[in-house]
C-alpha cells in the first residue's frame, strides 16, 4: 500500500494531537489522533483509494463524511469480531483497529478484476441472470460463486462472537433526536421547563454542522455554552454514539448505543452494544440533512468529494484534501468550502452551473483569492487512482472543454433533509420546489419537526425552529413552556439559493 506525504495540517482541528492512535490498515500500522475517525486518519495519511466499485471494479476513494458514504466500506476486527461492510466514516478511532479493505484482488490499489471494466458495454445491469440463469438452469449453480466472489463487498466470519450485547426499556417526555444546532435548542427548551428529555446524537460530538466550522470562533463558543447548560440540567439525559433505528407507533423508537470507545471486556459483563426500545410523550426530528451529489463523467474517481465533506475534514479533522482545489456547484452552501480551503492556502476555483449568484457572496468569493466561473460545469475527472485534473465547460455549450489541473474536485448539488426516521410510519415525503428536495410529509401527533430535516438550512432558523419545537413538545406533554430565548453567534451569512441540476452533461461514453 502506498501513501502519499502526510496531509494533516500543523494547526486546528477537534483532534488531540497528544494522544496518537494507532490501527493496521491492511496489514500495515498507521497512526492518527484522539478525535480522528477511521476516515479521516486515513486521509490525513494519504491514503486516496480505499474500496473498489461493485461490478467493475472501478477504485473508490472518500466522498463524504457521515452515514452516506457508499464508499470507503471496510472489514473491521478478526476472528468472532469480524464485521464487514463498515463506513470509515463512522468509525470513532480506538486503538487496536484492525481495518481491511474489500473486493479488490489482489488488493484495492492493483486490482486484477478491473479488467471487468474492459467488457462494460457487454455487462448490463442485470445481464447474468438472463445469460447465466435463463438457458441452462442447474448452470447458475455452477455460476454463482465466481459471480458472487467478483461483485461482492466483505465477508463475515462463521466464529462464535465473544462480545456482549444488551437490551433494555426506556421512557422520556420528549426524545430529540439530532444533536446539531436545532437538536440542542430543542433539547435546552424542553429541559428548562422541567419535562424528562433524552437527546441522542450518532455521532462522538454534539454540534451537529457547527462540528464542521472553523475551531475557535463564535460557532464553538455558542456550542460550549449549549452543551454546559445541557449538562447543568438534571433532568436532561445526553446519548452520544447513538443511533435512532427505526419508528414505531405508539412514539416508540429504537435506538442503538455502541460503545466500542470504551473496550468493553464482556468478561466483566460490559456491553459492546446496547439495544433500547424508548417510548417517548413527544418526539422532535432534528438529524439535518445530507449533501447530494452532481454526476459528471468519473465523477467516482478518488479526490472527488462532496463540499460539505472536504470542509468537516479540513476543520474539524484538519486534513487538506490536496493543494489545488475546484468547487463545482448549483447552490450557495459549497461557497464555505471555497472559503475554507483558500483560508487554508489552497488554490480554488468555483464552477458555478448558474448564470447568476448573490454579488455579495461573489465579491467576498473575489476577495478571498477565488476564481469564481459562472455558468460554467465540471464535466469529466482526469485520474484513476486520484484526480490531477478536471474539465470544465460552459454549461449547455458545445465548445471544447478546457483541462484545468487540480487534486480534489468538491461537489454539491444541494441538500435533502433526512426523512428516513419521519416515513417509518408510513407518512410520504412531500416535495419542495424551493430547496430541490423532499421533506416530511407531516408528522404524527406528538411529533414535531426542526432544522435542516425541514427544509430550514440556517443557523438562525434552525435555532429558533428548534427552540420552538422544544416548547411545543414539552407543552405536549403537560410542562410549562420556558420565558427566554437562546442568544445567537454572529456568523457570516451565506444564503441557501439553489438552481436544480441532477446531471451537469450528457454522459461522454464514461462511467458517471
Amino acid at each position: 500500500m502506498r501513501r502519499s506525504p502526510s496531509h494533516r495540517l500543523p494547526t486546528g482541528g477537534r483532534i488531540d494531537r497528544a494522544r496518537p492512535i494507532s490501527f493496521s490498515f491492511d496489514g500495515r500500522r498507521i497512526t492518527g489522533c484522539a478525535g480522528d475517525t477511521l476516515a479521516s486518519a486515513l486521509l490525513a495519511n494519504g491514503v486516496a483509494v480505499v474500496g473498489r466499485s461493485f461490478k467493475y471494479h472501478r477504485p473508490r476513494g472518500i466522498v463524504s463524511a457521515g452515514i452516506e458514504e457508499p464508499n470507503a466500506l471496510l472489514t473491521l476486527g478478526e476472528g468472532g469480531r469480524r464485521e464487514p461492510n463498515i463506513p470509515a466514516t463512522t468509525t470513532e478511532l480506538v486503538d487496536g483497529i484492525v481495518a481491511q479493505t474489500q473486493n479488490g484482488w489482489p488488493s484495492v490499489r492493483f486490482d486484477l478484476q478491473a479488467v471487468n471494466s474492459l467488457a462494460a458495454p457487454f455487462l448490463a445491469a442485470g445481464f447474468y441472470y438472463k445469460t447465466f440463469m435463463g438457458p441452462t438452469r442447474g448452470a447458475w449453480m455452477f455460476y454463482e460463486p465466481f459471480i458472487r466472489r467478483a461483485a461482492g463487498l466483505g465477508k463475515g466470519t462463521f466464529e462464535p462472537d465473544p462480545d456482549r450485547y444488551e437490551g433494555r426499556h426506556d421512557f422520556a417526555d420528549v426524545l430529540v433526536i439530532g444533536g446539531g444546532p436545532a437538536g440542542l435548542a430543542t433539547a435546552i427548551a424542553a429541559g428548562r421547563t422541567g419535562a424528562r428529555v433524552t437527546l441522542v446524537e450518532q455521532d462522538a460530538l454534539l454540534g451537529g454542522s457547527l462540528l464542521a466550522e472553523p475551531t475557535g470562533g463564535s460557532a464553538d463558543a455558542w456550542l460550549a455554552a449549549r452543551v454546559t447548560e445541557l449538562e447543568s440540567l438534571g433532568n436532561v439525559r445526553v446519548l452520544t454514539r447513538t443511533t435512532a433505528a427505526g419508528l414505531y407507533d405508539g412514539n416508540t423508537v429504537v435506538l442503538v448505543e455502541r460503545h466500542d470507545h470504551r473496550r468493553p471486556d464482556p468478561a466483566k459483563g460490559e456491553a459492546r452494544q446496547v439495544a433500547v426500545t424508548l417510548r417517548a410523550r413527544a418526539i422532535v426530528f432534528t438529524a439535518g440533512a445530507l449533501e447530494r451529489p452532481l454526476v459528471f463523467n468519473n465523477n467516482d474517481r478518488p479526490g472527488v468529494m462532496l463540499a460539505g465533506a472536504v470542509r468537516t475534514y479540513l476543520n474539524r479533522f484538519a486534513v487538506s484534501p490536496g493543494k489545488r482545489a475546484i468547487v463545482v456547484t448549483n447552490n450557495d452552501s459549497a461557497y464555505r468550502a471555497g472559503f475554507d480551503l483558500a483560508r487554508a492556502g489552497l488554490a480554488v476555483s468555483i464552477a458555478d452551473l448558474r448564470q447568476d449568484v448573490d454579488a455579495g457572496l461573489r465579491a467576498r468569493a473575489t476577495a478571498a483569492g477565488i476564481d469564481v466561473r459562472m455558468g460554467t460545469a465540471v464535466i469529466d475527472a482526469a485520474g484513476r487512482a486520484g484526480v490531477w485534473g478536471a474539465m470544465l465547460a460552459a454549461v449547455g455549450s458545445d465548445d471544447v472543454p478546457a483541462l484545468e489541473s487540480c487534486d480534489v474536485v468538491c461537489m454539491s448539488g444541494g441538500w435533502s433533509p433526512a426523512v428516513h426516521l419521519t416515513s417509518h410510519t408510513g407518512i410520504k415525503p412531500r416535495y419542495d420546489p424551493a430547496i430541490a428536495a423532499f421533506v416530511p410529509g407531516g408528522f404524527a401527533t406528538g411529533q414535531f419537526g426542526a432544522g435542516a430535516v425541514i427544509g430550514s438550512f440556517g443557523f438562525v432558523e434552525a435555532v429558533r425552529g428548534g427552540f420552538e419545537a422544544g416548547r411545543r413538545a414539552a407543552a405536549h406533554t403537560g410542562h410549562d413552556t420556558p420565558a427566554s430565548e437562546l442568544p445567537l453567534p454572529k456568523l457570516e451569512p451565506i444564503g441557501h439559493a439553489i438552481e436544480p441540476a441532477w446531471q451537469v452533461a450528457p454522459p461522454r461514453g464514461g462511467k458517471a
